[in-house]
């Protein structure tokens, strides 16, 4: 039986925060954290069965050209593993059969409602009934925001958070449903797991910079109905330190970490307690 948290972290074709998340998860306690690429998963050198918790990271995957997630999401979905004739979408299925936990940000959340991964209505993740498209401002949107965690979502990684300031920074953040029941559904079974909101007025946002993309239903991160998979547009992994902040010269921070890495902690601790 393993005795160590072990997190595999996926890079390539463009993807560049892997040493930022990689970094908030040994932060978090992990024991083993390994950077691999996607080629060294389709060769069969890695398997992503062999660890307990998946990080898709953000970036500028396939150039962050428009719709680039979408060339993501079918190679996921269709590359196949050199010897076994198992797609790589197998393998993470299985993965997460087996009890594994899958973040996706921004680039990563994008292949998870892609792929179907999310928000994984009735176990089906293989179906995309949710999608992440352009920014209303037409641009890209870099900056910090506000989001909420659903107290009552069942949502491992922003279990004990309340609000919590991330930055964004993404061309195609804004999440819609391709039919309003779906959307109902995922609002209904509280997979909304972070939303974006006023810091002044501590109510949900539509408004424009606050929500930076225009999301329906103000939509920063959702999960499926297990918790274990979540996906968001905010970079918790960027906020690893206080001084990340761009206040941090201004403002007086609870401690020298910065809040992004409690859902990273969440996550080591759900494994901890579930898994090993």
């Amino acid at each position: 039986m393993a005795t160590k948290v072990k997190v595999i972290v996926t890079t390539g074709y463009g993807t560049n925060c892997e040493m930022e998340m990689a970094h908030a998860c040994s932060m978090a306690g992990a024991g083993q954290v390994d950077i691999v690429h996607l080629s060294d998963i389709l060769d069969g050198t890695v398997r992503i069965t062999d660890y307990h918790f998946l990080n898709l990271p953000g970036g500028f995957l396939d150039g962050d050209n428009m719709g680039a997630a979408q060339a993501g999401a079918h190679r996921l979905r269709y590359a196949r593993i050199k010897g076994s004739g198992q797609r790589l979408m197998d393998q993470i299925l299985e993965f997460v059969e087996q009890g594994g936990l899958i973040l996706g940000v921004c680039n990563g959340f994008q292949l998870m409602v892609k792929t179907g991964l999310l928000p994984g209505l009735d176990g089906n993740y293989e179906s995309r009934v949710v999608s992440l498209t352009y920014n209303d401002s037409g641009r890209f949107e870099d900056r910090w925001v506000t989001c909420r965690a659903n107290a009552d979502s069942p949502c491992v990684f922003t279990r004990g958070i309340e609000d919590i300031e991330l930055p964004v920074r993404h061309g195609e953040g804004k999440f819609v449903g391709l039919d309003p029941e779906i959307l109902n559904a995922v609002e209904q079974q509280n997979l909304i797991a972070l939303q974006y909101v006023n810091p002044d007025t501590g109510s949900i946002t539509y408004d424009y910079p606050l929500n930076p993309n225009g999301s329906e239903l103000a939509v920063a991160g959702i999960c499926d109905p297990s918790g274990r998979l979540m996906g968001l547009m905010p970079h918790p992994e960027a906020y690893h330190h206080f001084t990340n902040h761009p206040q941090w010269t201004r403002r007086q921070f609870p401690q020298e970490e910065g809040a992004g890495i409690a859902m990273f902690r969440n996550a080591v601790s759900y494994i901890r307690q579930n898994i090993l």
